[in-house]
């Protein structure tokens, strides 16, 4: 595992530097930096791949490099052909870098809140929107149920108990299979099968990450989910 510094608010973190890249903040020097330069330049290793989990916003980049090279598809086009299906009604857009590349992490892309949940729903029908099949069902699978709790600990565990992570996803309860994407500043797609429940939260807190407001956001949901059972 290389090493990234996530924190946000510290001057020279690797978030720091991956913003200045995204060109979401000024850079500090007149050097040309993109997000591609910032990934190859990653070298120290922090650890043996899979020793433990660290949640590094870079890596979904780093993913996407990987999709649009493998497919020789721009991720615009790759959205549109593999996702968008789904029954999307708007466009959806990217913030792209000084070079033009499409980025991926949260707060790079924006679409309405109702084809957010449309994307939940299709989570909630196993990957198949009105006969068609947009997800494997088997990844879904993996994503609910395939992460090892064992790696998982310390700070995550203080809003999610329970909490993994697999597939770019963060799984609420690996007995249930309950899974979410969450973002900074509240942003919150929530995806409960057994119960068949979706919810989606556009939010923007003062603070990038707020332990209580999240766990008051999933009280909420379980409120909900309490009541639409009873």
């Amino acid at each position: 595992m290389l090493t990234f510094d996530e924190t946000y608010t510290a001057l020279y973190s690797g978030m720091s530097q991956l913003d200045v890249a995204s060109r979401w903040k000024d850079r500090c020097n007149p050097s040309r930096l993109h997000v591609c330069d910032l990934i190859l330049s990653l070298k120290d290793l922090e650890c043996p791949h899979g020793a433990f989990f660290r949640y590094r916003s870079i890596e979904t980049d780093l993913l996407s490099c990987v999709l649009q090279r493998a497919a020789t598809a721009a991720l615009g086009k790759l959205a549109s052909r593999e996702l968008w299906p789904m029954g999307a009604e708007e466009d959806a857009y990217f913030t792209v870098d000084a070079a033009a590349m499409p980025l991926c992490l949260g707060r790079r892309r924006i679409a309405t809140l109702r084809d957010y949940a449309r994307f939940a729903l299709l989570h909630l029908r196993g990957g198949e929107i009105d006969g068609r099949r947009i997800v494997p069902a088997d990844w879904i699978a993996g994503t609910r149920f395939g992460a090892d709790p064992a790696l998982f600990g310390g700070i995550f565990q203080k809003i999610l108990p329970a909490v993994a992570y697999h597939n770019q996803f963060w799984i609420e309860d690996t007995t249930r299979g309950v899974y979410m994407a969450r973002g900074v500043f509240g942003q919150l797609i929530y995806i409960g099968p057994v119960a068949d429940l979706a919810a989606v939260v556009l939010s923007s807190w003062p603070e990038f990450v707020s332990r209580v407001r999240m766990r008051t956001a999933l009280a909420v949901i379980g409120a909900i989910r309490g009541a639409l059972s009873s």
